[in-house]
């Protein structure tokens, strides 16, 4: 595995029914935190929180090998709106449980037993990691400052995800 590190091509995708460009701010966050990062922002899109417009758009990232990561915003909840696990755990090749796991302990610590309430899922699909997020800007800071940004560092030891989504390990 390189030491070196690898900047991964990152599309950011907003569900929400509300948000526009100009009030994203959770996509924007994660934009700006993975080009921070050193990793490229390749594209940033809003859909309505509907499976079908959510798959569609996904589904054309990661048909796409110039695509590595898919940071996903909001649907996670427990509204009847919200439907974003149930929009990408079909897709996933493998889910990484993990992820949601490890987001609502971290998140236990700044919103108590309310992080039962996330259904942060991640998954990998097509040599695409795909991390579904809850819509709030502070959820969204936390995953990416306290999970996400580490594995997506090809330096990070003693694994992270970045080799298999730029083809350096057999899958």
């Amino acid at each position: 595995m390189s030491k070196e590190f690898i900047p991964l091509n990152i599309a950011v995708l907003t569900v929400s029914d509300t948000r526009t460009g100009k009030t994203d701010k959770s996509g924007a966050i994660l934009a700006e935190r993975a080009e921070a990062a050193g990793h490229i922002n390749v594209d940033k899109q809003i859909v309505k929180d509907d499976v079908y417009q959510m798959r569609a758009v996904v589904s054309q990232w990661i048909a796409d090998s110039n695509v590595h990561v898919v940071l996903m915003t909001g649907g996670t909840g427990f509204s009847h709106r919200d439907s974003t696990p149930e929009a990408m755990k079909p897709l996933f090749d493998k889910e990484i449980e993990g992820f949601g796991e490890l987001f609502r302990q971290v998140s236990e610590k700044q919103i108590g037993t309310s992080t039962i309430q996330s259904r942060a899922v991640a998954g990998l699909v097509n040599s695409t990691a795909i991390f579904c997020l809850p819509g709030s800007t502070n959820a969204c800071r936390t995953a990416w400052d306290s999970i996400i940004a580490e594995q997506l560092d090809s330096r990070h030891r003693p694994c992270n995800f970045a080799a298999y989504l730029v083809g350096e390990l057999p899958h």
